[in-house]
């Protein structure tokens, strides 16, 4: 579900992208900005580059349901889903500044505009994922340079969104319990 989430991000991105400029070619990817040797990969040049940067579980859940009821009427015991909030780095890689600061301006008004994607807006949103919002992450100047530098990259101009509550059920059930069928049976208080 991870992948599907940000890869559905980086192409509605592309989309909007394209669509702004009148592009034919894609200029959104998801990738990561170094490689395990240390190098840029190349693929990253004059493209706009996705890469998870944090993954952190909500702790904050309204309920844990942990029977799923079956198309049979009966129900399965399944371990609770869990909700995830994922921190993106959204990175505008570009030989000419002008043109970086052009598509990171882009990238910034599609996320005001579309601070919440929605099943019902986005036809093709991924099997499992009813919505999906972002909100900017505010970091200063001194974090955003420890973060590059962790990441062992030259700082390009960037933000960062947190994508919130990416839902993860695996639906392996534990224990299938009968439907109650016959009340006749059951104690009163």
């Amino acid at each position: 579900m991870l992948n599907q989430a940000l890869q559905f991000v980086a192409d509605i991105l592309d989309q909007f992208v394209k669509n702004r400029f009148g592009l034919d070619e894609s200029k959104v990817l998801l990738n990561n900005l170094i490689e395990s040797n240390g190098a840029v990969p190349q693929t990253n040049q004059n493209k706009i580059v996705v890469s998870m940067i944090n993954i952190e579980k909500e702790t904050n859940q309204a309920f844990y349901n942990w029977s799923k009821k079956l198309d049979s009427n009966n129900y399965s015991d399944v371990s609770p889903y869990d909700r995830f909030n994922i921190d993106i780095l959204i990175s505008s890689n570009f030989d000419d500044y002008l043109e970086t600061l052009r598509f990171l301006n882009e990238i910034l008004v599609f996320f005001q505009v579309h601070p919440r994607i929605e099943a019902g807006n986005f036809s093709n949103i991924p099997a499992g994922i009813n919505k999906l919002e972002f909100e900017i992450e505010k970091i200063n100047y001194v974090q955003m340079q420890g973060l590059w530098t962790s990441m062992g990259a030259k700082y390009v101009p960037s933000v960062i969104y947190k994508m919130r509550l990416l839902t993860i059920q695996g639906n392996e059930a534990d224990a299938y319990l009968p439907a109650i069928s016959n009340t006749s049976n059951l104690l009163t208080a």
